[in-house]
């Protein structure tokens, strides 16, 4: 059950003390932690609320990548720089940041406006990545840079043992456009097919093309999902099962 009441509940207060424990750090100022759980419509609809997560999610953003590089670069010396890119790439996407935020039950706790509640705030991946990178944000700012790493790193390493692993859920946009350079020297390209639903909760339709062949459309809540729905179809075509598609395309490669 969601928790809509500012910081000055005591119910507030249980909870975000909470989930203090299970992020595994402690605030000095809890207000903070309130303020990177606050997003921008809730601000709108309360006298109380002291600022929304959007400076914080900024900050956070650049410690979560520096600290995600730092530790790529130092455990993984045989790795070229595309590969440390690659997989950062994983580790820090907008998909990673959610189903960890999911986790920590950080969808719970966003303080959001009532139309955002409605048109499914708590679930929507921007939103749950945006407010884990305020988190980390809000953390740097409490404790300083040493608590904020240590805080990353517990975060961050079980998503890169992952990619290495080869566990991670796949990023086939990024793997597409690879898959293109070195074997087709062209780009994919996605085209909007169709839109369907009201304004607070739309479906969008997506095409993805590489040379003269489409896939598609295939839907999502957002364009980049349904780009990425798109890009798995053409990459599980080509790549995966190989095939027509894949000798085709490679016999039309620019030279």
């Amino acid at each position: 059950m969601s928790v809509r009441t500012g910081d000055s509940g005591r119910e507030r207060k249980d909870v975000l003390a909470a989930f203090q424990k299970r992020l595994g750090f402690r605030f000095r100022d809890p207000s903070l932690l309130n303020q990177a759980l606050t997003h921008r419509s809730f601000i709108n609809e309360s006298a109380s609320a002291r600022g929304n997560n959007e400076r914080l999610e900024f900050l956070g953003d650049a410690v979560l990548g520096m600290v995600t590089a730092a530790r790529l670069f130092t455990t993984l010396g045989d790795r070229a720089e595309g590969d440390l890119a690659r997989i950062k790439s994983f580790v820090v996407s907008e998909d990673t940041l959610s189903r960890r935020a999911l986790d920590l039950g950080m969808d719970t706790l966003i303080l959001i406006g009532k139309g955002e509640e409605r048109s499914g705030g708590r679930s929507k991946k921007a939103i749950l990545a945006d407010a884990l990178e305020a988190v980390i944000g809000a953390a740097y700012v409490d404790g300083g840079f040493d608590k904020a790493r240590d805080l990353v790193l517990k975060l961050v390493i079980p998503e890169i043992t992952s990619v290495l692993e080869d566990r991670h859920r796949k990023d086939y946009k990024t793997l597409l456009q690879e898959y293109a350079q070195k074997w087709l020297r062209t780009y994919p390209v996605y085209s909007l097919a169709g839109k369907t639903g009201p304004d607070h909760d739309r479906t969008y339709l997506m095409t993805c093309a590489l040379k003269d062949t489409v896939w598609g459309p295939a839907s999502g809540k957002t364009k980049k999902e349904a780009e990425q729905a798109a890009a798995a179809l053409a990459y599980d075509a080509i790549v995966t099962a190989g095939g027509d598609d894949a000798e085709r395309l490679l016999s039309l490669k620019t030279l």
